[in-house]
């Protein structure tokens, strides 16, 4: 039965209220009336805390089974046990054995309390190392580093702590039985604030960890977009900066990079080269067969891969072909190197053949009244007349 000045206590809501006297008072018959038990419980709680420790010295052994700047799911596990703290091991350990000496309430919930605060927040450590570990080990750090996620692991890294230990707190609050209902409320609508002002940050930032987890692809490859072709400098979080062909440094947003079409020419194997041939429209048949033969041993002479050559169209004043072959490098000096050389040998070839190469003409023909032909210069027997 409560009195008019005693609050009923709420049934279901855990009571952390200590009162320092009584706890004294408490703790101090306690160690007087049950010193062997908390002699044994000590000794108990001693080997807890020396197996937790070696626990955390193997852990840190696993991160060595690893190949130096590998991230594999080994190395995530014994760095993320190896941040387990000292103190929540002793608070784990002085818990494993409180009923073994039987404290009285305050102790026992004092005990509570610390154990309940510490494991949440060592529960917070954990969940972000093995989240930052999964990041590192799906991209690939070691295979990668100096790339974007080495400028973005920082912010990720800062995201996960704010995340994780902003849940933390909420939890050990409402353990405690203070209302967060107002505090959930004002991160709900704080979160939204600074979402909507930075929306456009957001954007590209989210796009620069899709470049790290996608990786369509990295410093030093070579990238086309629309109609420009370059080698990818630096990736950042906001912006990827890309050096021209031509020399200037280009600066694009990372959102506005991925809504385009981007062909990584680092990442092929060779490059094609085609030739259109205009020969000309005057050339024998049997010539013209001859030249996708012609063109296989030139192409297959110089150490490249023929890949087809043919008849393509009639044009104004020319029968055209269309040559091409592979240059068996992905690199722009032996394509370029290519293309010069069996261009050259090509003219040889036709010239050594008899084969001309057409280029622009015209024929001029004068009618007489009746609609026939005039030839337009005299023959040979008319002029000796």
């Amino acid at each position: 039965m409560t009195t008019a000045n005693q609050a009923a206590p709420i049934i279901g809501t855990p009571r952390y209220d200590i009162d320092l006297v009584t706890f004294y008072t408490d703790s101090v018959m306690w160690l007087q009336s049950h010193w062997a038990r908390i002699l044994i419980a000590a000794a108990i709680a001693g080997v807890v805390i020396v197996l937790l420790h070696l626990l955390r010295s193997f852990s840190v052994k696993l991160c060595e089974r690893e190949r130096p700047g590998k991230i594999g799911w080994w190395k995530v596990a014994g760095r993320t046990l190896g941040r387990t703290g000292s103190l929540f091991i002793i608070i784990a350990a002085i818990r494993l054995v409180a009923d073994l000496a039987d404290p009285p309430l305050i102790v026992i919930t004092t005990i509570r309390t610390l154990f309940t605060v510490a494991a949440v927040f060592q529960g917070a450590i954990w969940l972000r190392e093995l989240v930052l570990g999964a990041v590192e080990q799906h991209t690939g750090t070691g295979r990668a580093s100096g790339e974007a996620l080495s400028s973005a692991l920082g912010i990720i890294r800062l995201l996960v702590t704010f995340a994780v230990f902003a849940v933390a707190l909420i939890v050990v609050l409402d353990n405690l039985g203070v209302n967060i209902t107002g505090l959930v409320a004002g991160l709900g609508v704080g979160g939204i604030a600074i979402g909507l002002a930075a929306q456009g940050i957001f954007a590209d930032l989210f796009a620069a960890l899709a470049i790290i987890f996608d990786r369509p692809f990295r410093r030093g490859d070579v990238i086309a977009y629309d109609t420009t072709t370059g080698t990818v400098e630096d990736i950042g979080l906001k912006s990827t900066r890309i050096r021209s062909g031509t020399g200037e440094e280009r600066i694009i947003a990372n959102k506005q990079l991925l809504d385009k079409e981007i062909q990584n020419i680092t990442q092929r194997s060779y490059r094609r080269v085609s030739f259109t041939l205009s020969i000309a429209a005057y050339t024998p048949a049997d010539r013209l067969r001859a030249i996708p033969a012609m063109m296989q041993v030139v192409i297959e002479q110089g150490g490249h891969h023929f890949v087809h050559a043919g008849f393509s169209t009639f044009a104004a004043s020319s029968f055209d072909f269309l040559v091409e072959f592979d240059s068996l490098s992905p690199d722009l000096a032996p394509f370029f190197e290519a293309r010069h050389a069996i261009g050259i040998t090509i003219i040889e070839k036709l010239a050594a053949e008899g084969i001309a190469l057409a280029y622009p003409t015209q024929l001029a023909f004068t009618a007489a009244p009746d609609g026939s032909y005039v030839m337009p210069y005299p023959d040979a027997a008319g002029a000796k007349d």
